[in-house]
């Protein structure tokens, strides 16, 4: 480990003993500026140490003249006036907001996000002040390849967003879960960090605006998330939606004039961090959602609003244009980040537009292996749509230098966000169906990337009815099946409350058992690892995704990779074209392209 291991453990227990007693079921609430490299370190132990004694964390990272945590204490004191039973303007507009949003549910919790967190730290010279004092514990962090970093990071910014001076630049980051938690190596969450960090840094020096953001994470889809995120997510959405003819956002916005809450901030650009969990079930977007401002449908989250994504439904219907863009990452090593990432993603997207191009006229792609445990890759992918006519691969899955998806805007008129992954490189498309049976290898992702063990694949046969899963190892099909139930379980919460509309509802559920995706991988220096997100960009290697495709008719609530190795099965892959000529991609494991 490149980290001091034994000073973080040491650091965790002195963290854990400050907060034994304090924390269990509560929120520990931190703010801090960017500068602050000590602080931020120190939040590692920290929050390993809070979710050890059961307790929540959320920790925001503001620039100089941000207002976020400005808003939120606004908000902690009109609540603490409430509950006084004063009557002041604040009060009654917050109350009036609270009663018109349970009147809609039908429930009396909104008012439990309101609450001020039992612990607010600040960041200061010397450690942390405020409900408690504290000493920065930041011993067990370590400089790493950090020149190489910070030219990863860079790359990222500058080929991969095209970050400019006017931008603002959100970074979510992930916080360090209890041990029993912790799947893959802590390393790899501790490296996150110094990720962030880098990503942070390049940002700044490119003179964009920078402010991270992380909380606890969820261990369920239909889990309450951290109310302090909750209630940011709520303002965030509402304060887009003011001018919504409806009850509960009129009242909202009586309460946002009182409190000026147009002073709110929005990001132009994200980067997100992703560990195994979820945010957890966002009440407001869940029971009511966000309105388009004519109400043709509606959203479940401000997140959903802003970045518009292209393959969503709701997006061809909403009149604004997307307010951000933004690209994604898992907790990766250091070194698997620097060697996947930093590449020239110009030429990795022509790589990705070749595949494209020599497929553009097939209607079908054939996939056939060799046996591997008594079973054996043999699929074919149908290309034609209902109206007959041929799908076109998607190979921009690392630009995001525009809010506007460009590509995406000249085949459809549509103004849709753009969303990246790094690493990258792909070319994928959502078949019209599939037939035949698929051998997964590699790696599989549900709520977390599960390494697929050797000699144990998941099994999977495609019918025109769909999938079904013939065989998996029983840890990663029990995980599966609790998905399912819990994605099942937010469908019908949808329906109960109507906080979509129906059509939506009706395609989350036509379009549970499908096939979502099926994508040829471009990424040269990607390796192999423990992570679906690098697994899924190897150079040769093809992935399949059981759920949510990329089409806005073909949305539902879960989406599964599974890796496929392509050269270890000695593949062959090629497309038929309606004269029945044959184009090859992949023959024996091997690029013919």
């Amino acid at each position: 480990m490149k980290y001091k291991d034994k000073t973080f453990y040491s650091e965790v227990e002195y963290y854990k003993k400050e907060f034994q007693g304090k924390v269990k079921d509560n929120v520990v609430f931190v703010r801090m500026n960017l500068r602050n490299k000590r602080a931020f370190y120190s939040i590692a132990p920290m929050s390993m140490a809070i979710h050890e004694l059961d307790g929540d964390m959320h920790v925001i990272v503001e620039p100089d003249g941000s207002e976020s945590y400005s808003i939120l204490n606004q908000i902690w004191q009109v609540d603490r006036d409430y509950e006084k039973r004063l009557k002041t303007k604040k009060v009654e507009a917050l109350r009036a907001f609270i009663a018109s949003v349970n009147k809609r549910t039908k429930t009396k919790v909104f008012k439990e996000i309101f609450k001020k967190p039992e612990i607010v730290l600040h960041a200061e010279e010397e450690g942390f002040r405020g409900t408690l004092d504290l000493h920065y514990k930041n011993g067990w962090h370590t400089r790493y390849r950090s020149k190489e970093l910070f030219e990863t990071a860079t790359r990222i910014l500058t080929q991969g967003y095209d970050l400019k001076k006017t931008d603002k630049l959100g970074i979510g980051f992930v916080l360090i879960p209890k041990k029993e938690r912790i799947d893959l190596p802590l390393e790899d969450y501790l490296d996150s960090l110094s990720i962030t960090m880098a990503m942070a840094e390049a940002a700044r020096k490119l003179g964009a605006e920078v402010s991270l953001g992380a909380s606890s994470n969820r261990w369920s889809l239909l889990a309450r998330p951290v109310r302090t995120t909750d209630l940011l997510a709520t303002l965030k959405g509402c304060e887009l939606d003011k001018e919504v003819d409806e009850e509960v956002f009129k009242k909202y916005k009586e309460l946002s004039k009182i409190l000026k809450l147009d002073r709110m901030r929005f990001q132009t650009a994200a980067f997100g961090i992703h560990a195994k969990g979820y945010f957890g079930k966002h009440f407001f977007g869940d029971t009511i959602g966000y309105p388009t401002l004519d109400k043709k449908t509606r959203w479940s989250s401000a997140g959903q609003m802003m970045l518009k994504d292209p393959y969503s439904p709701q997006t061809k219907l909403e009149s604004r244009d997307p307010m951000m863009r933004y690209g994604i990452t898992e907790t990766l090593p250091i070194d698997i980040f620097i060697d996947t990432c930093n590449i020239d993603y110009f030429k990795l997207k022509k790589r990705s537009d070749k595949i494209r191009d020599v497929l553009k006229d097939c209607e079908k792609i054939r996939v056939i292996g060799k046996q591997v445990d008594g079973h054996k890759t043999d699929f074919t992918v149908n290309l034609v749509n209902p109206e007959g006519k041929i799908k076109e691969f998607i190979s921009s899955d690392c630009d995001v230098r525009t809010k506007i998806d460009q590509e995406f805007l000249r085949k459809t008129g549509i103004k849709a966000g753009a969303f990246a992954n790094f690493p990258s490189g792909e070319a994928f498309i959502t078949p019209s169906g599939m037939s035949g049976v698929m051998v997964g290898d590699v790696v599989i992702n549900v709520d977390a990337s599960y390494r697929i063990p050797k000699n144990q694949p998941i099994v999977v046969a495609f019918d025109e009815k769909g999938y079904k899963v013939v065989k998996a190892p029983k840890r990663i099909f029990d995980i599966m099946k609790r998905e399912l139930k819990e994605a099942r379980q937010k469908i019908r919460d949808y329906e109960k409350s109507e906080s979509l509309p129906k059509e939506i509802i009706n395609m989350y559920k036509k379009n549970f058992n499908l096939i979502g995706e099926f994508a040829i991988n471009t990424n040269p220096k990607a390796k192999l690892c423990d992570y679906l997100i690098v697994n899924e960009k190897i150079a040769r290697m093809i992935h399949v995704a059981l759920g949510s495709g990329f089409e806005s008719h073909r949305k539902t609530l879960y989406h599964w990779d599974i890796v496929i190795d392509s050269p270890a099965q000695k593949l062959d892959i090629y497309g038929i074209d309606k004269q029945k000529k044959v184009h090859w991609v992949i023959k024996k494991g091997e690029f013919v392209v």
